[in-house]
């Protein structure tokens, strides 16, 4: 080969060189542009169809719903080296989340957290519900919210959407009322997933709808959360009894355990056996109440965790959050790449109404009636420090 060939032979490898760099940025680029996915998550028992939609953001946020149950599959973020990894408590298939798990990434209802025993009266006419946990109802019943198959609507564009609609049958697990919902995630461009749940109903019934998202900030979920920082907008929690129903007291988190009004290690106190409510929870199970005006969006929460950068805040128009501390984990349950989630390897920050409220007339109601529609909003937003 002459010299001139040689020349020319470089300058042609040099621009395949340069047409592959660019072309590997374009296509990089293009795997960022915002917007809705939907591929096939697997089959029902009856035959239909579960889909898997991933929602991602201009700057490479991911989220994964799957219309089975309303569940999170999957948040994806950036920690403090802009790496993207996964924060959530998960499994990689439907046949998985079908064999039984602790609600994982769940959309709960029709009512989420405990109501005493299974039973409350609404006008004078007693209603009784499946017993699930502890003598008490939990979640919704043995087909709650998390095991029914929704009707999704996607919603492309800058901000991505799903829109996911189920209506609940006057009397299914054992609830009065036609209760039609929708529940709206949008995948923000500022990197927060923000839930809209709406529902109408034909007769007097309660609701409570939440998610049941499983955080672990560290990414690849490998520890537990014990180091994580908590901060909570709440003077005062929910006391319970021995079986997690709140005992009407709405006590000062001053000088307990349960005082996260600054920011707190999770694990400073959780272990604290002298408290009675840190043994009746096994740690965190509580419900705080929040600070600041009802019906409107307020900061509920804010967790860091020190390793990674990562930071979630928490905003609802929600008068409570419950936050457990994932105390109920056993280690028989395992994601992706064999990771064993054993006990406090995850914590949820369930925005809700109080537990128990249709049992206590001094908590804010939870009925809701033909001609009313209940509206809550909850977003929980990322960021890095």
């Amino acid at each position: 080969m002459n010299h001139l060939t040689q020349l020319v032979a470089v300058a042609l490898l040099t621009g395949c060189i340069l047409m592959t760099s660019c072309s590997s940025k374009k296509n990089s680029d293009d795997s960022q542009k915002a917007g809705i996915a939907k591929a096939p998550f697997g089959q029902l028992p009856d035959g239909q169809t579960a889909d898997l939609y991933t929602l991602r953001n201009s700057s490479g946020m991911t989220a994964q719903i799957t219309n089975y149950g309303g569940i999170v599959v999957s948040l994806r973020t950036p920690d403090k080296e802009g790496t993207f990894d996964e924060v959530t408590l998960r499994f990689d298939s439907l046949s998985t989340y079908l064999a039984g798990n602790p609600f994982f990434g769940a959309l709960v209802g029709r009512y989420g957290n405990r109501i005493a025993k299974g039973k409350f009266t609404l006008d004078g006419k007693s209603y009784s519900l499946l017993t699930n946990n502890m003598g008490n109802h939990l979640h919704g019943g043995k087909v709650g919210f998390d095991k029914v198959l929704w009707t999704a609507t996607p919603v492309d564009g800058e901000e991505p959407a799903l829109k996911l609609a189920y209506t609940a049958k006057d009397g299914e697990e054992g609830y009065p009322g036609n209760l039609a919902v929708e529940v709206t995630y949008t995948l923000t461009k500022d990197n927060a997933l923000k839930i809209d749940y709406q529902a109408t109903t034909d007769k007097l019934t309660v609701v409570n709808l939440t998610n049941h998202t499983y955080f672990n900030l560290t990414g690849g979920v490998k520890r537990d959360i014990l180091d994580h920082v908590v901060t909570l907008n709440a003077d005062r929690f929910l006391p319970v009894n021995e079986t997690l129903i709140p005992t009407g007291e709405l006590k000062p988190v001053s000088g307990t355990p349960f005082d996260f009004t600054k920011p707190t290690v999770i694990g400073t106190r959780i272990n604290d056996s002298s408290d009675v409510q840190i043994k009746y929870g096994l740690g965190y199970d509580h419900c705080w109440i929040l600070n600041g005006p009802a019906n409107s969006l307020k900061l509920a929460a804010t967790v860091y965790e020190p390793t990674s950068g990562r930071v979630m805040e928490v905003r609802t128009t929600e008068p409570a959050v419950q936050f457990y501390t994932g105390n109920f984990l056993d280690g028989k349950t395992t994601g992706p790449g064999g990771v064993v989630y054993k006990k406090r390897y995850g914590l949820c920050l369930e925005t809700q109404h109080y537990p128990d409220s249709p049992n206590q007339s001094s908590f804010p109601t939870t009925e809701l009636r033909p001609g009313q529609t209940y509206k809550t909003t909850t977003e929980y937003r990322f960021s890095v420090k």
